[in-house]
């Protein structure tokens, strides 16, 4: 290989890359990838849930600040590069009808202006290939949704010298594959299912299925799987150093892990854009950048 692989994960809040792709992240590292994650919040409006720190009036007087040590942890866990976006983030909004998000939120920001950051994060960052996500956000958190929009702006227009001045936001550079991270995929979630109940184990995704029947949309590609089981202690590790947001009893941890080597070893992605040729389906977010560089 002629030049060094470079692989950016860009995320809503601090958690999200250890709930999304962690593993894979942590392959590549241990493959000598450099692999920076970008968080666009700090997940300061993010509720506390993991119950044993729920009433902790420093946490909730400091979240900003503990999100960020957190995510410091998870960081040195992984063995990723990371850098904070700066955006404020918006909230989950509830109820019916939904109230209006805060002003000054992620949410709110001019797209392509929020896309400017992301532009001089890719061009300084060089990365051959990025994962976000979809445009329905992986879930509708409204941060997710704007990461979405403002990685698909970026990934065209770090390549884009007039609508992003080299002299403002550095030298252009183009990514060649995006891919949207596709984890919390219905085969993945029915495999395991199937799997524990066979064995005579209680299924932590009965309710989780229910609910799919529920949603009206259709079924994402999987195109890229990552094997990744090696590195699945290395993701438990690091979602569980996000202690506000993960119990370490809860049901992220209810399926036994040689279980989950056996039946499921990979990480899924959906390919929505590449420069490069490549043939689906892939095992690797670098197929058809190896061969060119």
């Amino acid at each position: 290989m002629t030049q060094q692989l470079r692989l950016m994960a860009v995320h809503a809040h601090p958690d999200d890359e250890s709930s999304k792709g962690a593993a894979t992240m942590a392959k590549y590292v241990s493959e000598g990838v450099d692999v920076l994650v970008v968080t666009c919040t700090g997940g300061e409006r993010g509720s506390i849930l993991n119950p044993k720190l729920q009433g902790d009036a420093y946490i909730e007087e400091n979240i900003h600040e503990v999100r960020k040590k957190e995510m410091d942890e998870a960081r040195e866990i992984l063995g990723v590069e990371q850098e904070w976006l700066g955006f404020v983030d918006s909230g989950l909004p509830e109820g019916d009808p939904l109230p209006p998000l805060p002003e000054g939120c992620f949410a709110l920001e001019d797209e392509d202006k929020a896309a400017g950051r992301l532009v001089r994060s890719i061009r300084a960052f060089r990365p051959q290939a990025i994962t976000t996500y979809d445009e329905n956000g992986g879930y509708p958190h409204p941060d997710h949704i704007m990461t979405h929009k403002i990685t698909m702006i970026a990934f065209d227009g770090a390549a884009d010298t007039e609508k992003f001045p080299e002299s403002e936001f550095g030298p252009a550079w183009q990514p060649q594959k995006l891919y949207y991270n596709q984890g919390f995929n219905r085969p993945r979630t029915v495999a395991l299912h199937e799997a524990l109940l066979a064995r005579g184990l209680e299924s932590p995704y009965g309710e989780w299925l229910e609910r799919w029947k529920e949603f009206e949309r259709d079924e994402r590609t999987l195109t890229t799987h990552v094997p990744c089981a090696d590195f699945f202690e290395i993701r438990d590790r690091a979602l569980i150093a996000h202690a506000t947001q993960i119990d370490p009893e809860g049901g992220w941890f209810r399926v036994p892990m040689d279980i989950q080597k056996e039946v499921w070893p990979t990480e899924e992605y959906e390919l929505a854009k590449s420069l490069v040729d490549t043939s689906l389906p892939e095992s690797d977010l670098f197929a058809g950048i190896r061969d060119n560089a």
